[in-house]
């Protein structure tokens, strides 16, 4: 609630602390309407991999883990385009 005191433990995944703690108020503000002048952060801290508790937070240790990487698709010709395909576009262009 915005008007009573609530304890809470949060882990987020950032370069420095800095950037943490803006994202501690920018999930205290979308997910519980907090104010930032309400909210008092106790500690800040590194959190090794191995002490890490929350899910979305130990999804991303994995040291295979791999993103997409998206390419430009090059434009066909005018008179072999057509609105609609029928086939995903295929992004990876050598």
């Amino acid at each position: 609630s915005r008007t009573n005191t609530h304890n809470m433990y949060k882990e987020f995944r950032n370069i420095n602390i800095n950037g943490a703690v803006g994202q501690l108020y920018q999930e205290m503000a979308g997910r519980h309407r907090a104010d930032p002048g309400s909210i008092q952060i106790i500690h800040a801290a590194t959190v090794k991999d191995e002490n890490c508790r929350r899910e979305h937070v130990l999804e991303m240790h994995d040291k295979g883990l791999k993103f997409p990487i998206i390419r430009k698709v090059p434009h066909t010709i005018k008179k072999l385009r057509t609105t609609f395909k029928a086939k995903r576009p295929n992004t990876f262009v050598r």
